[in-house]
């Protein structure tokens, strides 16, 4: 055993003790919220280059954004840095009129040409959150056009292709990458062309409610508040949040006190935490859905008749009623829960005759080998394992690959895989082509097209009326016509016998304590700290 962890055991030997001798340890100060969280993915804090939700609830804090989506019903669209909005008659430009008086933590105003100048800066910066906004037709090379500030408290959004506007403002208000950076401020930073982008790793430009102290990576990110925020000052004078992997580490501080809230703790930790007198566990539905996915390029999973096979391959009952419980919820479609257009689950279940009769139809009668890539984490490896099993009923002896997230979903991107056990989809937009765009839309199925962000394309599953049915959708202005028109793209990708088959959609698990107010985890990880304080 290394030093390290002996050191990590006795401290946790020593927490355990002082909680059964029922010694006291020193609460969190008032008016400072101290968070626990695995920070391994908070890799930069630059909006244009953030990757995971960690980040994005950081700078959700730091900076404003035009719109906000309310927590409790995000398909409702509240003013943030803008005080009103107008979508035109044909749907291509949408108008934003900002807040007069705002000002960035420099103490400059913020201004429609600040919003305009950082959009052009992430589409020309081209990393990690330019890929939602080039799905939209916007380029480096057409942003400065497109994007535009009318006047210092106007901006115009032209959209350079068809789409819906109501997904690019739910974008502006989910992503972060809308976010409004000082551009006087960020430019001062500028090095060899970056944009600022090495300065903003570790630093802020922003307006929020909140402004960075310090960030030592893997270890602390601190923020104050910020005097005289348009919206009122924030309740907390300071948030700290302490970057903790271990989830009994997580588990042991919280229940005495030491942390106010916890995330990322294990389903069996948060479970023994739900009875705690002084903890509540908020459970929040994402959008993100569990499925087995299976590749086209591999012969069998070509065949239709196989895919349906392993459609009665999968108990659903048995995995959502022992494995996901915490991790997630029953369900069967591409497009999240919640939404007013999604269907009711198909009602799929495990049926090993049907299988083999399908499986022999399509010429395996004995079934045949394959393999399953997966994570090696829960829930992942568990419903692997219990695909595996049933699969194996059937004949198809499937040898499961576990690896990291770069090795599973790599080999996924590459299509270089034949099964996988995995988690995806967009969902963060509370609108059915997020879903859809992500698990089921594949506008270019060639090798040479590399469209790696698109599920459906790492597949190879290809339908051009599916495809059609999709894009016809999102542009449809009349809401009766388009709720019928993603009614038959469910249905329409039910009939394919798709290659990704959705068991459950994400539940993420928030531990906090209660005398926390006002902290409401959103379902698109912009949780906003600004009204959260503390009643002792």
């Amino acid at each position: 055993m290394n030093a390290i962890i002996i050191v990590r055991t006795l401290l946790l030997t020593l927490l355990v003790t002082l909680t059964s001798a029922g010694v006291s340890v020193a609460k969190t100060p008032d008016d400072q919220l101290i968070v626990g969280m695995n920070m391994n993915n908070l890799l930069s804090l630059d909006p244009a280059a953030m990757t995971g939700n960690d980040a994005v609830s950081i700078i959700v804090n730091l900076y404003d954004s035009l719109v906000e989506l309310d927590p409790h019903t995000p398909s409702k669209v509240l003013p943030g840095a803008a005080t009103a909005w107008k979508i035109s008659d044909d749907g291509k430009l949408i108008t934003f009129t900002l807040r007069d008086g705002m000002k960035f933590h420099s103490g400059n105003p913020v201004t429609a040409a600040d919003f305009a100048w950082s959009m052009n800066r992430l589409m020309h910066l081209n990393l990690a959150q330019a890929t939602t906004w080039k799905s939209y037709g916007f380029t480096a090379d057409n942003v400065e056009q497109l994007i535009r500030a009318k006047d210092p408290l106007t901006v115009e959004i032209e959209l350079p292709k068809p789409t819906d506007p109501k997904l690019v403002i739910y974008s502006l208000g989910t992503l972060g990458s809308g976010s409004i950076l000082d551009r006087a401020t960020v430019m001062q930073h500028e090095k060899n062309g970056d944009w600022g982008n090495g300065w903003l790793t570790t630093n802020e430009a922003g307006s929020g409610p909140f402004k960075l102290d310090v960030w030592q990576a893997k270890d602390v990110l601190r923020m104050s508040r910020v005097e005289n925020y348009w919206q009122g000052d924030a309740k907390i004078k300071r948030a700290i949040f302490r970057h903790m992997t271990e989830s009994q580490a997580l588990r042991l501080m919280i229940e005495k006190g030491d942390i106010d809230i916890a995330s990322g703790m294990s389903v069996p930790d948060i479970n023994a935490l739900k009875s705690h007198p002084d903890i509540k566990v908020d459970e929040v539905q994402r959008g993100t859905i569990y499925y087995v996915a299976m590749s086209l390029k591999e012969p069998h999973f070509a065949n239709p008749k196989v895919r349906e096979a392993v459609r009665y391959l999968i108990d659903y009952d048995g995995i959502n009623s022992t494995i996901m419980p915490g991790y997630g919820i029953s369900h069967q479609r591409p497009i999240q829960k919640g939404m007013d257009v999604t269907l009711p689950d198909p009602g799929y279940k495990l049926d090993v005759a049907k299988a083999k009769g399908l499986l022999a139809e399509a010429g395996y009668p004995e079934g045949f080998t394959t393999t399953l890539r997966v994570l090696s984490d829960p829930p992942f490896i568990n419903v692997a394992t219990s695909v595996q099993s049933t699969l194996a009923q059937a004949g198809i002896q499937a040898k499961i690959l576990t690896g990291t997230g770069n090795q599973v979903y790599g080999a996924m991107r590459d299509r270089q895989f034949d099964m996988l056990v995995g988690r995806g989809g967009g969902g963060v937009d509370p609108h059915p082509h997020s879903s859809l765009r992500s698990i089921a839309y594949n506008p270019d199925n060639s090798d040479a097209a590399k469209l790696t962000n698109f599920q459906g394309w790492r597949t190879s599953f290809y339908d051009k009326q599916l495809n059609d049915l999709i894009d016809n959708a999102l542009i449809e202005k009349d809401p009766v016509k388009q709720k019928q028109m993603y009614i038959e793209v469910q249905q329409r990708y039910d009939a394919l016998y798709p290659a990704i088959l959705p068991i459950s959609q994400m539940v993420d698990s928030v531990v906090v304590r209660k005398d926390v107010m006002d902290y409401v985890p959103h379902p698109s990880t912009t949780t906003r700290l600004l009204q959260v304080y503390k009643q002792r």
